[in-house]
């Protein structure tokens, strides 16, 4: 079993008016050294460990996880632990 760490961001460019609220809100509150958030998503998949999964994970991710249109994604397979 292998675990797969997805981010996901939006592209350069692309308006984050969630990542622009934040940053306002962290001014207010007197942190003024922040000069802008993105806001992202994170997601840990457990995936069976097949000859294809790097590719079946980059399927998900085109294809449900992100909007590939507005947003790049990166993932990260390691080995998942056994408790």
């Amino acid at each position: 079993m292998r675990r797969v760490t997805v981010h996901i961001t939006l592209k350069e460019g692309v308006l984050d008016p969630q990542g622009k609220a934040i940053q306002e809100s962290l001014n207010s509150l007197g942190y003024e050294a922040v000069e802008e958030v993105r806001v992202g998503k994170y997601m840990e998949l457990m995936v069976e460990e097949t000859a294809d999964m790097e590719q079946r994970v980059k399927e998900m991710c085109d294809k449900l996880l992100a909007n590939p249109v507005i947003e790049d994604y990166r993932f990260d397979v390691e080995e998942a632990e056994v408790l």
